[in-house]
């Protein structure tokens, strides 16, 4: 299946979207992006373990990171499944680790496939009709991917020891985005081990078996990646 992806959309922070959401046709993702603003109204859209996340974050950033990102996911599932915004209830997904309660996150019902990032202001989403996963990454301070890639797969690692300096942080950026894309689409998250699955430092991510891996522009000085299962 080859993967098709709609144009990247902007969604204002505390926006409703238009209308006429695109609908999701088999092996389309549609992705999003939004820079965070306040947000206050997005705290009457969310559930009670949505509410109980927020109160648990002790910086205002990143509460005001949460209710932007959140109410904006609600606003364009309502708008994909034609319901109200806070019609929207959230289950989790077996792990297909160990079959506990804490895979991927999922709207009760079905019809519809989501995952959200966030780095710094800008949220990235993304909707299939199939299981799905968004990254989006700013690039670190130079040095700090050197003191992270030991967690890569090996063949990762010796890419990265063969780069030039000054394209490392760049190169690692886009792949640790390629990688936690895939992990979140499968459900695994970063406990599925990074150097599990090999993704690639080049311009071009590697080929996963059974999944589409693409890279996505969203922003200067970010690498954004999608990944939408085969199956």
């Amino acid at each position: 299946m080859t993967l098709e992806i709609a144009p990247l959309r902007v969604l204002r922070s505390a926006a409703v979207p238009e209308s006429a959401v695109p609908p999701l046709a088999d092996g389309t993702v549609a992705l999003w992006l939004m820079r965070v603003t306040q947000d206050d109204d997005a705290y009457h859209l969310l559930d009670a373990e949505e509410r109980r996340r927020w109160k648990g974050l002790v910086r205002e950033d990143h509460r005001t990171r949460y209710l932007a990102a959140h109410g904006g996911l609600r606003r364009l599932l309502g708008r994909y499944l034609g319901i109200g915004e806070r019609e929207v209830a959230f289950v989790r997904e077996a792990c297909p680790k160990c079959g506990g309660p804490h895979g991927r996150p999922a709207v009760r019902g079905g019809g519809i496939h989501f995952s959200l990032s966030h780095s710094q202001d800008l949220v990235f989403y993304g909707f299939a009709s199939k299981p799905v996963g968004v990254d989006i990454e700013a690039h670190p301070q130079a040095g700090i991917s050197d003191s992270v890639t030991e967690n890569l797969h090996p063949l990762e690692r010796d890419e990265f020891a063969l780069l030039p300096p000054e394209t490392r942080p760049a190169a690692f950026t886009r792949c640790w985005a390629r990688k936690e894309a895939y992990l979140k689409g499968t459900g695994e998250g970063l406990t599925g081990g990074l150097a599990r699955i090999y993704v690639g430092m080049g311009t071009e991510p590697a080929a996963v078996p059974g999944w589409s891996l693409t890279d996505v522009w969203a922003s200067p000085g970010f690498a954004a990646a999608v990944a939408v299962s085969q199956q």
